[in-house]
């Protein structure tokens, strides 16, 4: 497991970033690779722990603690250090098919739960595993691996996000014939249409689609199941039916003038900003655009941070984001131990382009919007809003109450609302029969994946609700393995 005392020798080091004022001229990824000396210096941080909650993968106190995927990190991070790339790129492969994505967006609580961070800086777990797969396709280890046999039974997954993804790819892999529907003009869902560019490389998604292709997995694109293509056709032509399609019910913000131009879903805006620069970098217009704008991102997460560095890179007047819980503490809270995700302030990558050309961090807590306000055109023009406290109510349960004299306007030409999901669209399960849980989600057991229906299976957002990338690549595993379990009678996928 690395260097026994590398934890004491070396010091956290990740890559190297582009100066926000700089990155925000394009939507290119702006991290450098790093050195193979470094690398394995990082390598050799990982201490041998004897429990390395890293690849854990439990929910602890309501989040992610290691990893989902239970990545073999102690293995990969060791052979790393030993020059052993291609026995590292094995190992990872073992349990994660695209560690080119969670290299790049996951929030990394495998290092929310490494060893070395109880006192120390993590090990810079997320940066080995983008290193090694890299290496991994530059050298030419990753080729098309299709089956030697085929089982002659047909699975239908709906949804090419990460889930839909994983759950084909392990199916492909079991000798079946998968065919992956996706509703956008391009396959990769989630990872195509709603992380930007400069988080995910679109060349990359599209690299991993093209060798699901030669593997034998086809892909439809431009068709949605209970739209262009009635459900029950699915159950006619196929033995299986995964559904992957995602937690894409957007929640919403119900006040008055909602109804004003200028006031859009987050996902709107970053799916056509991402569209118009694939199709034409931008050249066709069909985008949303921020430039010269007052932009309010509504919602902390991470789907705000991409409005915002979305709204830098358009040349916005100015971003504020406003987040309706508080800030967090500069270090972990007794409430709030390891090897829990830790909920400590930190600044991402579009809080720190802000903060570059604007002076601040644009992020405003404790804030409630009470109504916009447009003008005489019907275009949003203010945001009126109140700061309020969290107090608990008779019920024990904390609620948000005004400050009173706390009331401030904000002026705002482009209102972008990030405040997460509320579960699947329901017209797929309506169809098939599917039963859904009280939040909305297709009723399927983790673990099992098999809905009411007999041959129907869900597996990521659309049965667990919104979550990481990570977790829907764990469920799309798992998923494929119970499938191809119900139709073999046994199963040898992991």
């Amino acid at each position: 497991m690395g260097k026994p005392t590398g934890f004491m020798e070396y010091r956290r080091e990740t890559a190297t970033e582009e100066a926000p004022l700089l990155r925000i001229s394009h939507f290119r990824e702006f991290a450098a690779p790093m050195q193979e000396e470094k690398l394995r210096d990082q390598g050799a941080r990982c201490m041998d722990c004897g429990i390395p909650f890293c690849h854990t993968g439990k929910l602890i106190a309501g989040m992610a603690a290691g990893c989902p995927v239970n990545n073999l990190i102690p293995e990969w991070n060791d052979l790393v250090y030993r020059g052993r790339w291609r026995e590292a790129l094995d190992r990872l492969h073992r349990t994660n098919n695209f560690p080119e994505f969670t290299g790049r967006v996951c929030p990394a609580p495998c290092e929310g739960s490494c060893t070395v961070g109880l006192n120390d800086a993590p090990v810079a777990i997320k940066s080995i595993e983008k290193a090694i797969v890299e290496r991994g396709f530059a050298e030419g280890w990753i080729t098309p691996q299709p089956p030697e046999t085929r089982t002659g039974k047909k699975v239908a997954v709906v949804g090419s996000g990460p889930s839909g993804l994983a759950c084909a790819a392990q199916l492909n892999k079991a000798g079946h014939t998968v065919t992956v529907y996706e509703r956008a003009d391009r396959p990769g869902g989630l990872l195509m249409y709603g992380i930007p560019n400069m988080k995910l490389d679109k060349k990359y998604v599209q690299r991993r689609i093209d060798l699901m292709k030669a593997e034998g997995i086809t892909f439809v694109t431009g068709c949605e199941i209970g739209k262009d293509v009635p459900a029950s056709r699915l159950r006619e032509e196929y033995d299986a039916i995964v559904l992957c399609g995602g937690a894409t019910k957007a929640r919403d913000l119900g006040i008055e003038g909602r109804e004003l131009k200028g006031v859009h879903l987050a996902m709107e805006f970053l799916h056509k900003n991402t569209k118009s620069l694939l199709d034409s970098e931008h050249a066709d217009g069909a985008f949303l655009s921020a430039e010269g704008k007052h932009v309010i991102v509504i919602g902390g997460g991470d789907t705000g941070t991409d409005c915002v560095g979305t709204s830098m890179r358009h040349g916005a007047k100015s971003v504020t984001q406003f987040e309706i819980m508080p800030r967090p503490p500069e270090k972990r809270a007794a409430n709030n131990p390891w090897p829990e995700w830790p909920k400590v302030y930190k600044m991402d990558y579009g809080q720190e382009e802000a903060a570059a050309a604007f002076g601040d961090d644009p992020r405003r807590y404790l804030i409630n919007t009470k109504k916009f306000v447009g003008d005489e055109n019907g275009h949003v023009k203010e945001l009126h809003t109140v700061q309020i406290e969290w107090k608990k109510d008779d019920a024990g349960r904390f609620v948000p109450v005004e400050v009173p004299g706390s009331e401030k306007v904000y002026p705002a030409d482009l209102v972008l609302l990030a405040m997460g999901f509320l579960g699947p669209e329901p017209t797929v399960l309506e169809q098939l029969g599917v039963e859904r849980d009280e939040r909305s989600n297709a009723k399927a057991a983790y673990g099992a994946y098999a809905t009411n229906v007999e041959g129907v299976f869900a597996a990521g957002d659309m049965r667990r609700g919104q979550s990481l990338v990570v977790w829907a690549i764990n469920e799309g595993r798992e998923a494929a393995r119970e499938c191809d379990r119900w139709l073999m009678g046994s199963t040898q996928l992991p």
